[in-house]
């Protein structure tokens, strides 16, 4: 069969329906990771689901228990499929918890557990994050693998995870202990949304996210406003003035330690004719929010942000008449490569104290780290060259995601160099009711992935490896 035909095949998956069969089975095991009473299907969805399929095409197959215990520890598969010493390893990886269902909140489909396709859009949790996103991943492997005759050209090793939506516990320690099994020369894995739907993208790398908490107590007890106020500091007025010392009223980090290096030049290039926003469901930026200097997409995607998201002082839901007794707001610092993020406690407590706030409390920060890979690496470019092959479209290029993936686990840990071909798109509902994914992505990515997967075959010889 010849790759064309192939691509055909991975089309006709799709237009056939066996791909939504699949997800539909997929997506009806309830793998609510933020829920402690479904640890049996996050069990179920690797013991029974991927194992299965993955066994079907060859893979050796193997379950493991989380290295930590505990609520949301839950377990790990290994799926190894050798044919030559002497070809490149792809390691893939994908997440099979989702978050809570939120049952009595979907407006559209059938609910959360049940795949409804109504249009274009394929309804369910975890269809975009991430069942929908592996599923594609594993059928365009059978694609090839039927149309080479049982061979793939390379090595594979899928990575299944269950908790990623609750942070990954146990992700690091576990792939320190199996770094030998999960050897590789790349990493090759789905997830996140593209840039926009009709869009194919890669991204290298995800921000890193620091999350922290100010507190603020000056006395016990409330009291009265008409009593004591001009007399009594105010906790609430007190914490919003040492946040805008950190951030000022445009966005602009205003902690030297809480900024980046300069952009690098590749990826400012790498970057320029790239635009974020504008499609349906997505909201209006705000032109003058950030650095003056930079474009949307370089405030999202290359640079830090400093986030508020939420604070509290006295009873915001009844209030009275009283100065309250302390405040508390939590923060976010979403991070690039090259943030001293080791010293964000320190950077914040020094420039508080410098400012008059120095009785404000910082919690250590909790953090997932940066990473990004170089755009210039060999397997970015057969990566780009092979999608655009597929599909006749200049994919979109991202150093790194806007957001946060366990990615440092895999760059930094096993020390791979990461590839990220995400399938879904930005207004995908993930996270919320009517969560979907878009048929005619599926169905695209599908395709360009059976071609990646068979040029990875072609081109072994020529990859570079790590070994």
């Amino acid at each position: 069969m010849s790759r064309d035909a192939a691509l055909a095949q991975a089309a006709a998956h799709v237009d056939s329906g066996a791909f939504q069969r699949d997800l539909a089975r997929r997506v009806a095991i309830r793998s609510e990771s933020q829920d402690p009473a479904q640890a049996a299907a996050l069990r179920a969805y690797v013991e029974q689901e991927m194992r299965d399929s993955l066994a079907a095409l060859g893979f050796d197959c193997r379950v493991f228990g989380n290295p930590l215990h505990g609520t949301g520890c839950g377990p790990f598969l290994i799926a190894r499929r050798h044919e030559d010493h002497a070809l490149p390893t792809v390691l893939m990886y994908g997440h099979g918890d989702v978050i809570r269902g939120q049952d009595a909140s979907w407006t559209r489909g059938q609910g959360p557990w049940t795949l409804a396709e109504d249009g274009d859009r394929l309804y369910g949790r975890g269809t975009a994050d991430n069942k929908g996103q592996h599923s594609i991943n594993i059928a365009a492997l059978a694609v090839v693998l039927a149309a080479r005759g049982g061979r793939l050209g390379f090595n594979a090793t899928w990575l299944i995870e269950t908790g990623e939506e609750t942070g990954s516990p146990g992700l690091a320690e576990f792939c320190r202990l199996q770094r030998e099994a999960l050897a590789a020369d790349a990493l090759i894995a789905s997830d996140g949304p593209r840039l926009r739907a009709e869009l194919p993208t890669l991204f290298l790398g995800t921000r890193g996210v620091a999350n922290f908490d100010l507190q603020l107590k000056l006395r016990e007890g409330a009291h009265h406003s008409g009593n004591w106020g001009g007399l009594l500091r105010n906790p609430g007025t007190v914490m919003a003035s040492a946040i805008a010392s950190l951030v000022d009223r445009r966005g602009r980090i205003l902690v030297p330690g809480l900024r980046p290096p300069p952009i690098p030049a590749n990826v400012r290039a790498a970057l320029a004719a790239l635009q974020v926003g504008g499609g349906p469901g997505d909201p209006a930026i705000d032109a003058d929010w950030g650095e003056a200097d930079q474009t949307p997409i370089e405030r999202v995607l290359a640079w830090n942000a400093l986030e508020v998201l939420a604070m509290r002082t006295g009873n915001p839901d009844f209030p009275v008449n009283a100065i309250p007794a302390h405040a508390q707001a939590h923060l976010q610092l979403r991070f690039v490569v090259g943030t001293d993020i080791a010293r964000l406690r320190e950077h914040v407590r020094s420039h508080l104290q410098a400012q008059g706030f120095g009785d404000i409390e910082v919690s250590e920060p909790v953090v997932m780290q940066a990473t990004r890979l170089d755009p210039d690496n060999a397997w970015v470019r057969f990566a780009l060259q092979s999608i655009e092959r597929s599909t006749g479209i200049a994919p979109a290029l991202l150093p790194n995601l806007g957001g946060s993936l366990p990615n440092d686990v895999f760059a930094d840990g096993l020390g791979l160099p990461t590839v990220w071909v995400p399938h879904s798109y930005p207004a995908c509902s993930q996270h919320a009711p009517d969560e979907h994914l878009l048929k005619p992505v599926a169905r695209q990515a599908l395709q360009l992935m059976t071609g990646l997967f068979w040029d990875l075959g072609e081109q072994a010889q020529e990859l570079p490896r790590r070994r």
